[in-house]
């Protein structure tokens, strides 16, 4: 009542025009506090339960991540991918929340949303490309399709991702080093070679006249020995399979053999094998496969492991002319 009486002091009496305006601040003052207040208290406070939700699940996202025992890289992405969404969801929240606030205070939204939907299509017809890229590349990193480190195959290119965002891959081609800058949005069919193992394919080839039996056992020795080296030790998965005689092309046959080794370590235990296998088969005089090499009858009768004659047979179509001299004396 004391407030009151020094209000209504003056120009602010009753029946005097600050007077009468006072009175409809009060009443306007009781209306809000009455109506309005609570909304804005209900908004603010599902507000901040939503921050505090949101910043549960990020931090809910790296602990799995840790305790899952994820690598320093694929945790440095899991963590990039929390921040982004915390953000995001923060600044949604915000935005929100606070047209809540200004419809609440009984601010027209109209000519704002308008403006806004107006610059929002103007900017997404123009940004339709970014968007598709983040979008992609939140689904890559949730989906852990590949890590910094991991030799890919995407977009048509191969090499090893160097950097990753939500927008952009980069790869290194382990060949000549090229860097590819490729737009998460192109990136459609991803094929890791990364992934749990490796698998390498030898192909041997030998000539024809080679025992197949005799080679395979060269090829079990030779692959047994590259497995058994310390410095592969830890690099195969499984002991090397020799699948034997693969194909016959010609001249040719071809033995087939496979390593299963960790995730891109098959390149050197092939070169060291392919290198021993040379080796051994100058050793145990086999000759190596060619295409060019070709053998007529006589020759496959006259084979080692033949079990025919050593017979030819003449034949008289087939004998060179005598030469005469069109010169001598008849």
């Amino acid at each position: 009542m004391t407030l009151l009486a020094i209000l209504r002091w003056g120009i602010f009496q009753e029946g005097r025009f600050m007077g009468r305006v006072l009175d409809e601040w009060i009443d306007d003052s009781q209306e809000f506090v009455r109506t309005r207040m609570p909304h804005l208290i209900a908004v603010v406070l599902i507000a901040l339960l939503l921050m505090k939700l949101l910043h549960m699940i990020t931090r809910r996202m790296v602990r799995l991540a840790e305790t899952h025992g994820a690598g320093p890289m694929r945790l440095r992405e899991v963590r990039t991918l929390a921040g982004v969404i915390r953000a995001t969801g923060l600044t949604i929240i915000a935005v929100i929340a606070g047209l809540q606030i200004l419809a609440a205070v009984g601010m027209n939204l109209g000519p704002l949303l308008t403006s806004a939907g107006i610059a929002g299509v103007a900017i997404g017809l123009a940004a339709q490309t970014i968007v598709k890229d983040m979008f992609n590349g939140i689904l890559i990193l949730v989906e852990g399709q590949f890590s910094v480190g991991d030799t890919i195959k995407a977009a048509g290119v191969t090499g090893v991702v160097e950097t990753m965002t939500l927008r952009k891959t980069t790869l290194r081609d382990t060949i000549d080093g090229t860097l590819y800058v490729i737009p998460n949005s192109q990136i459609g069919t991803v094929g890791n070679l990364s992934a749990d193992f490796s698998l390498a394919t030898i192909h041997v080839s030998v000539d024809y006249t080679a025992n197949p039996d005799e080679v395979a056992a060269l090829l079990n020795e030779i692959a047994a020995e590259v497995r058994g080296l310390e410095a592969f030790r830890e690099v195969f998965k499984e002991d090397p399979k020799v699948l034997g005689v693969d194909a016959v092309k010609g001249s040719q046959l071809i033995f087939t053999v496979v390593f299963k080794t960790r995730p891109t370590k098959q390149y050197a235990p092939m070169r060291e094998f392919q290198r021993r296998v040379r080796l051994a088969l100058e050793q145990r005089g086999i000759l190596p496969g060619d295409p060019l090499r070709v053998y007529g009858m006589n020759s496959l009768t006259s084979l080692p492991n033949s079990e025919s004659e050593d017979k030819t047979v003449s034949d008289a179509t087939a004998e060179k002319p005598a030469e005469q001299n069109p010169f001598a004396a008849q």
